[in-house]
């Protein structure tokens, strides 16, 4: 079997590329190892109800009149309709760091500058001072890395400030333990605060299988539970891969969506690629409970909260823990609680935290201990966040945890990091001449990010050779 493409990975970017490819040459094949599509943004059935992976909200809100937002760019390349789609934007989030004070944000970027104004009044001009940096600021530019961290450091003048700003952009997106790159900052920046959030109407299942629809619609090809063993290449060109089956594909371009070291540990140790330096960066992984309790029991809870991050402990600290879980600062997510979400008849709280891949991993070897602790991580986060938002452990009928092995099982993330390589690849180029990389590690973030980056290395390096 031949093909002009293979893209490996069947993830937000992949589908994307693929969706992008399919409009002008229909002779595409994604290739995703999973029974389902999505990736880190999936879903599953416990007892004959869907639940949700990955997705707490989307970044990049654009209304439909503002042509140029990466939102609406990305549904013309993709050739869908913006009124296919029923969006749901955010009511309301904050960032809060206890004993110290709040930021609430929304989807209007006023209320972010009223609450700077109001909590740090001395650094107001300074804050303007970052957004018009940010307003001239190419963060897609090719350059080396730049602390986030300490540019904002040098130029607001205040640690606490400067912690809260970064809190939602790391746990939405940083690679990086305690920073972040400054590119990846202005990316997430204008995503979160300058932009929003907002998440589909619908359930991931039905964004996904309506992108699926459309792919194939459009002629394109699709396999899963479809693993790749290895990338066949010489030269520095790849020509196809081998199936976990033993099947050869044979191809004139390959787009992987699975990360750069994900990559390369799919192509054949030759031609020098065995000498290749060993990746040493940490990466960062994370635990995240689902919780459910009965409506009727949730009315003590806020209703025009979205999301809150919270840090509890003297300084923010965005790291590896020290033990399985760090619980002093986290991520409080409410997916009921956008504007125009349908009621159901159970409210969905989601806590997300930092872990410790290593220590999951080496306790999976035991499947009881493993199992235990995951009940005792759960149940120390429910306490954690109890203090910010009031009760609601005695009233759950359902509960599930996810670990860095769980992501890397499902995944196959390396160490189950969801934000990949802290070293990002941002033309797509790993050095072959038919073989590109799109995806986390290229440097796109979110998943509008994710889906721009499929588009944009077919845009670049694919489309013009077909």
């Amino acid at each position: 079997m031949r093909v002009p493409l293979l893209v490996i990975g069947g993830g937000l970017s992949g589908l994307a590329a693929a969706i992008r490819v399919a409009r002008f040459n229909s002779d595409v094949l994604l290739l995703e190892k999973h029974v389902r599509l999505g990736g880190l943004n999936s879903y599953f059935y416990r007892n004959g109800i869907l639940y949700e992976t990955g997705l707490h909200a989307i970044t990049n809100y654009a209304d439909p009149t503002e042509k140029k937002a990466p939102l609406n760019r990305l549904l013309r390349q993709l050739k869908l309709p913006r009124k296919k789609f029923s969006f749901c934007q955010q009511l309301q989030s904050e960032v809060i760091f206890r004993n110290q004070t709040s930021l609430k944000f929304s989807n209007d970027f006023a209320l972010f500058q009223s609450e700077i104004g109001a909590n740090f009044p001395q650094a107001i001009d300074k804050f303007q001072h970052l957004l018009a940096f940010l307003t001239d600021f190419d963060p897609f530019a090719d350059a080396p890395f730049h602390s986030a961290k300490n540019f904002l450091l040098d130029l607001l003048q205040d640690p606490l400030l400067v912690d809260m700003i970064l809190c939602p952009l790391m746990y939405y997106g940083s690679s990086v333990q305690d920073d972040m790159d400054l590119s990846q900052f202005a990316i997430m920046f204008r995503a979160i605060y300058q932009e929003g959030m907002f998440r589909p109407e619908g359930t991931i299942k039905e964004f996904l299988d309506l992108l699926v629809d459309h792919y194939q619609l459009l002629g394109g090809s699709l396999r899963t539970s479809c693993g790749v063993d290895r990338i066949l290449h010489q030269n520095k060109k790849a020509t196809g891969v081998i199936l976990t089956t033993g099947e050869r594909i044979d191809c004139d371009h390959i787009l992987s969506t699975i990360g750069h070291d994900e990559t390369f540990q799919l192509l054949e140790k030759k031609s020098g690629l065995e000498d290749r330096p060993a990746d040493h960066h940490p990466r960062l992984g994370f635990f995240e409970t689902i919780f459910q309790i009965p409506e009727q029991s949730a009315h003590h809870l806020a209703k025009n909260k979205t999301i809150i991050f919270y840090n509890d402990a003297e300084r923010f600290s965005y790291k590896i823990p020290q033990d399985f879980i760090d619980f002093s600062s986290g991520v409080i997510c409410f997916p009921g609680n956008f504007e125009g979400m349908p009621a159901t008849d159970r409210r969905e709280i989601r806590s997300t935290h930092l872990a410790d891949y290593a220590r999951w991993k080496a306790l999976a070897e035991d499947p009881a201990l493993y199992k235990k602790q995951k009940k005792i991580a759960a149940r120390q986060s429910s306490q954690r966040i109890e203090n910010i938002i009031g009760s609601f452990t005695p009233n759950i009928v359902y509960e599930n945890s996810f670990t860095p092995v769980t992501i890397e099982r499902y995944t196959a993330k390396i160490g189950g990091a969801i934000y990949g390589n802290p070293t990002k690849t941002k033309d797509g180029n790993i050095g072959f001449s038919n073989l590109f990389l799109a995806g986390t590690d290229q440097g796109f973030l979110g998943i509008i990010g994710s889906m721009l980056s499929g588009v944009s290395i077919v845009n670049r390096h694919i489309l013009p050779r077909l």
